[in-house]
């Protein structure tokens, strides 16, 4: 498996396109995002377990429970929550596809993301979509990301191609994400394309499989998103044999997906809401798996721990006290914690007291933009990586005039 570009436009069959269509107010930034593939995909989505849900969730689920669609629609400006006519809006979104593609109304995932609570009108969307798909080409993941953004300050896209049976495939993805992160079966918005085949009903269970251990594991803020997506297209065009069960060609491509999520997972924490720092928990020596996906994700969520690598303060008494309220079953007692970075790695805590260290060197380790907080529980085998970011003034700064 190796890197490549192309993003979401890597695989066989699919073209995409991003343009300003009058959504959002700055005109300098793209608003409205199409993927289409050239043949019906097998699809497979995850959704926010949050109870209030965007209107696109609704729609996205009716339109690939047959386990198939051909294109992705997306506005960013506008969540499309909340509002009295927001399936009206959704289903319209799905028709200008169908009206200016020829691909079916009920063959698209629609997504929406942006303020809360906001009416959305289809007008601009109508007027643009004319545009939006005669700029369709092989090289428009770029401009499909940065139509998804909202907050994010970084456009997050990558593929990969690799092996299945022989055939060389490929796969790829964008995402946005930057606030309101604390996934539940689900994350931000996050748009995956294969040219693999493989059935709707086993892609499903590989995305709902992977998210467990990627995007499951990242928070910004602790805040569940009401629009939160991940949607897979694989329309097959590599021609290996089908993947229909588990087995060597199923965990190659399910390889492929996880290292497509984990890179974004990555991004979507380091591009974090006034974020300067990556923050990435390693957990090991849990009793098992489970309660290191605990400890882990506890420690990544504590705001005290977030605010204290913000400033390069080894207080790793925040890590600890994360620990201890998570709710995992460990001995404190056993718990040893280094921090890490490019600039070097130090031991802070060892069986759960604090060792003599050099205060100015664990600063030089923190002062790096990306951080590894390395816990050992010493209680079995169990591991866990999650993902998070520092805890600064600039959020404050950024969500509090968010909507005006």
């Amino acid at each position: 498996m190796k890197q490549i570009n192309g993003g979401v436009c890597a695989a066989k069959g699919f073209k995409a396109a991003g343009i300003h269509a009058g959504i959002r107010k700055n005109k300098e930034k793209k608003d409205f995002a199409l993927i289409i593939s050239e043949t019906r995909a097998a699809a497979a989505s995850t959704y926010t377990q949050n109870l209030v849900k965007g209107a696109p969730i609704y729609v996205t689920k009716a339109n690939i429970e047959d386990g198939y669609a051909a294109a992705i629609i997306c506005n960013s400006g506008n969540a499309n929550t909340c509002n009295a006519n927001g399936i009206e809006i959704a289903e319209g979104m799905c028709e200008l596809v169908e009206k200016h593609t020829g691909i079916s109304k009920n063959d698209v995932v629609v997504a929406s993301t942006g303020v809360i609570g906001q009416p959305l009108d289809l007008t601009p969307m109508a007027n643009a979509m004319e545009g939006l798909v005669a700029l369709l080409n092989e090289d428009g993941s770029n401009d499909a990301a940065e139509a998804i953004m909202t907050t994010d300050l970084a456009k997050k896209e990558i593929a990969f191609e690799f092996e299945i049976g022989g055939k060389t495939c490929h796969i790829g993805g964008i995402a946005k994400g930057s606030g309101m992160i604390h996934p539940n079966m689900a994350t931000m918005l996050v748009f995956v394309t294969t040219d693999a085949a493989i059935t709707p009903s086993i892609l499903q269970n590989a995305l709902s499989a992977d998210i467990q251990d990627s995007f499951n594991m990242i928070s910004v803020d602790g805040d569940t998103s009401t629009n939160d997506m991940v949607s897979v297209l694989a329309n097959g065009m590599a021609e290996n044999a089908i993947i229909d069960s588990e087995g060597e060609d199923y965990a190659a491509f399910c390889e492929a997906l996880s290292a497509v999520t984990t890179y974004l997972c990555r991004q979507i924490a380091k591009d974090g809401e006034g974020a300067t720092k990556l923050l990435e928990g390693r957990v090991h020596g849990a009793k098992d798996t489970k309660n290191a996906k605990v400890v882990a994700k506890s420690v990544v969520c504590s705001s005290l721990f977030k605010a204290a690598m913000f400033g390069a303060d080894a207080n790793w008494g925040r890590i600890l006290c994360a620990i201890g309220y998570s709710g995992a079953e460990c001995d404190v007692n056993k718990v040893s914690v280094s921090l890490a970075s490019t600039a070097g790695e130090i031991l802070v805590c060892k069986n759960g007291s604090g060792v003599d260290f050099d205060e100015d060197t664990a600063k030089t380790i923190l002062s790096e933009d990306e951080i590894i907080i390395d816990i050992t529980l010493g209680d079995g085998d169990g591991e866990a990586v999650a993902w998070g970011c520092d805890l600064t003034y600039d959020y404050v700064k950024i969500n509090g005039d968010y909507r005006t």
